[in-house]
């Protein structure tokens, strides 16, 4: 079949992407917030956001937001930037797994590469949304090319280049397709 390849790499995706989202869901669902809150994975973006904003000499806490699932972030008394469930980097980690396995190498080397990958993705969000609050922090004027410009592309452009690095160097389907 001519295009054997795309279809299966489509299913892969499609089935891996299927599966850690539904299992993402599950998790959301069954967190009740009450000891961690919104979530726990939420809540410890929050409170390595608020240690790294602390460890680079600024006076930073954390909150539960009032009227909203998220943690209000706290910059010397001023309100600066909450994170949602959507700040901790779970679901661009699904995005980014998806695509690593549906490009599978070795089991090893996929394995080790999914695990790495996921753990850059995590910290560069961390440090994504540290940078963020000190910009929101000084420049509040410019929060909208922050948050919906700058850094979703920071982000994403560091999963494309992580994507481009597995398919170039380390994926089987590319290799034996050239």
């Amino acid at each position: 079949m001519k295009y054997k390849l795309v279809i299966r790499f489509i299913i892969t995706f499609l089935a891996v992407y299927g599966v850690l989202t539904v299992g993402y869901n599950l998790y959301l669902n069954v967190s009740d917030g009450s000891k961690f809150y919104p979530d726990y994975l939420t809540h410890l973006v929050a409170e390595q956001t608020n240690a790294l904003l602390n460890g680079l000499g600024y006076e930073s806490n954390i909150m539960p937001h009032p009227n909203e699932s998220s943690v209000k972030i706290i910059i010397n008394g001023t309100y600066v930037a909450r994170v949602i469930e959507g700040c901790n980097a779970v679901s661009i980690i699904i995005l980014f797994l998806s695509f690593i396995v549906a490009f599978a190498s070795k089991f090893k080397t996929t394995l080790i590469y999914c695990f790495a990958g996921s753990i850059i993705i995590y910290a560069f969000n961390l440090i994504r949304i540290v940078i963020l609050s000190i910009g929101l922090y000084h420049y509040p004027w410019r929060r909208e090319i922050l948050h919906t410009v700058i850094f979703p592309m920071l982000i994403y452009g560091t999963v494309f280049l992580l994507w481009m690095v597995w398919v170039n160097r380390f994926s089987k389907n590319i290799k034996t397709n050239a």
